[in-house]
């Protein structure tokens, strides 16, 4: 507890100076097997350095596997491990750059998913065949049903089953726009959106947005000045902001897109999230909206399934033609399955799941993060955090990288005029709540520091 290293000597950066440090002492017999370092604010302060500083040395010292860290006992020495040991050691910190939602943990409710597989495996030969575009008569009824969460009941003729939303969006806006034309959506949107975009041609021009979402008098000056052929809202829980258009904006949007016949391309990805529903776009407009409801954050990822609601089933000719193009149909083995824990409850089971732990850390962000530092929900995976000046994007994500903690800088989500400083914060994912802890004390200081201090060079 009261070592003190002697850095005076080393032209390192800092946190390099402590990590070897902790190597030369334990080769010297000053520290031994089972010695606990002192507390990083402690030594930070011995040291008149950066606490983020000295948490960089141990989280290197720890790569070496020189340390090893026991949540609320401290850090303490452990000496070479073999290579496996320090294999298991490196991972500290947390990749906070994927917006999953947690992880299954619960054995019972793995089980449960587990026997929905083996039940749909028992036709494996059949589901291994081409299918028709679209999902079977079996898979629509499932769709149906999972949708009626959401209030919607469309006919078999309206909604398709393709293999992710990503694919969805694709052939949704395949036939609304050509190249070179213009696709209004969020001035802080979704990646994925642009990503579809660059690959068809489309120009995305953002749109003003107040604590409501995008703003009907954006919308209306948009309308008038680029004639543009949808307009693209991650209304829910919206990535990265998390913010909810609320049910009187909605019906505000939904009135000046009627006034211009504008399509509506809802991306409700997080729309089952939350337990007080709002109304999604497909129920105040149907004949306007393409409802996309991807399973990738309500379930998992992994099964590349979405539901698609058409505005009309004239709507849905073109868009059946462009999405088989594009990928023939949906896996029938994982739309099975999909189907399958619909009808045997586990798809709830999960949805309860991911529910409870986003709020529980959500509730571990609160109590770490400075109060109003950043932007969520209670239920979203991410924070969304404004740096403070003198921070901007690039340096607050590299310093932060440079520790092992992967964030997103806004220029991914950038369809404005200019980024904002800012970045994306994930709580999801594999990571664990001790992980995602340590991660956010770390965020949190670095919040409270100048990036001088972040220096690593003496």
């Amino acid at each position: 507890m009261d070592w003190t290293p002697d850095l005076s000597l080393s032209d390192r950066p800092r946190y390099l100076a402590i990590a070897e440090r902790i190597a030369a002492d334990i080769k010297s017999g000053r520290l031994a097997v089972g010695d606990r370092l002192p507390p990083q604010r402690a030594l930070a302060k011995r040291l008149g350095m950066d606490f983020t500083t000295v948490a960089r040395g141990y989280v290197e010292a720890k790569r070496r596997g020189l340390v090893d860290s026991r949540v609320g006992q401290g850090t303490f020495v452990t000496g070479a491990r073999t290579a496996t040991a320090l294999r298991a050691s490196a991972r500290l910190s947390a990749d906070l750059t994927m917006n999953l939602p947690p992880e299954p943990t619960d054995p019972d409710l793995i089980e449960m998913m587990r026997e929905g597989l083996i039940e749909v495996s028992r036709d494996l030969v059949a589901r291994l065949r081409y299918q028709g575009f679209g999902g079977s008569p079996a898979d629509k009824d499932a769709a149906s049903s999972w949708l009626g969460r959401r209030a919607l009941v469309p006919s078999q003729d309206r909604l398709f089953v393709t293999p992710g939303a990503h694919a969805a969006l694709l052939g949704i806006l395949s036939i609304l726009a050509k190249s070179g034309e213009i696709v209004l959506c969020e001035a802080i949107t979704y990646p994925g959106l642009r990503a579809v975009a660059a690959q068809l041609g489309i120009r995305l021009v953002g749109l003003q947005m107040d604590d409501d979402g995008v703003t009907p008098e954006a919308l209306d000056e948009a309308c008038r000045r680029h004639a543009p052929k949808a307009i693209y809202l991650n209304p829910t829980l919206q990535n990265p902001t998390t913010l909810t258009i609320s049910e009187g904006r909605r019906a505000e949007l939904a009135a000046v897109a009627r006034g211009y016949e504008l399509p509506i391309v809802e991306d409700d990805a997080y729309g089952f999230i939350p337990t007080c529903k709002i109304s999604p776009f497909a129920a105040i407009a149907p004949d306007l909206t393409w409802h996309v409801a991807g399973l990738a954050k309500c379930i998992g990822a992994g099964l590349r399934a979405a539901y698609v609601v058409a505005p009309s089933a004239r709507a849905a000719w073109p868009f059946a033609a462009a999405a088989r193009a594009a990928n023939v149909m949906a896996s029938p083995l994982t739309v099975s399955l999909a189907t399958r824990w619909i009808e045997d409850g586990a798809a709830d089971a999960i949805l309860r799941f991911i529910r409870e732990e986003t709020a529980a850390r959500q509730k571990l962000a609160a109590e770490i993060m400075p109060r109003g530092s950043y932007r969520s929900d209670p239920l979203s995976f991410n924070l969304w955090i404004p740096l403070p000046a003198p921070w901007n994007r690039a340096s607050f994500a590299g310093h932060l990288r440079e520790t092992g903690i992967g964030v997103v800088a806004s220029d991914a989500f950038n369809a404005g005029a200019a980024p904002i400083e800012a970045v994306r914060v994930c709580i999801g994912g594999p990571s664990t709540r001790s992980e995602i802890k340590r991660a956010l004390e770390f965020i949190a200081h670095a919040l409270e520091e100048p990036p001088e201090l972040a220096s690593a060079y003496i």
